[in-house]
């Protein structure tokens, strides 16, 4: 004897919530980014991002202070390809030379491109030109 289920008669507690990281469809339904990234996001109220117009703060802090949690919600947010332009485009010196070597050879394999540590190690002094 076979039934048919019917998911729409139960309950909304009973069904199972499909979470999903991507960036356009988070787009489509007004996602936010979730609160448990604001000891990472520190300097603005994550309800104050806007994934697309802050992207590379919100990709460099993760990248740069990020453990594994906020590292895979990172790169279920936004395309590999996207945190590499962000990284090689905008660069900002918040990283210690040890996650910088992480992100660059590991987590972005960029290990054939040259990057200027000035750029983006931390402990290195600016360069002010005139």
């Amino acid at each position: 004897m076979t039934s048919n289920l019917n998911l729409s008669s139960y309950p909304q507690f009973v069904k199972k919530k499909k979470i999903d990281y991507n960036l356009k469809t988070m787009r489509r339904k007004k996602r936010k980014i979730p609160s448990w990234l604001q000891p990472i996001l520190w300097s603005v109220a994550v309800e104050h991002l806007d994934l697309e117009r802050d992207k590379a703060y919100i990709i460099h802090q993760i990248l740069a202070y990020g453990d594994f949690e906020e590292l895979r919600w990172l790169f279920k947010t936004y395309p590999k390809e996207t945190i590499k332009k962000v990284f090689l485009k905008k660069p900002n010196k918040v990283y210690t030379k040890q996650s910088l070597n992480f992100v660059k050879e590991i987590l972005l394999d960029l290990s054939n491109k040259k990057l200027d540590p000035y750029k983006y190690d931390q402990s290195l002094p600016r360069i002010i030109r005139s």
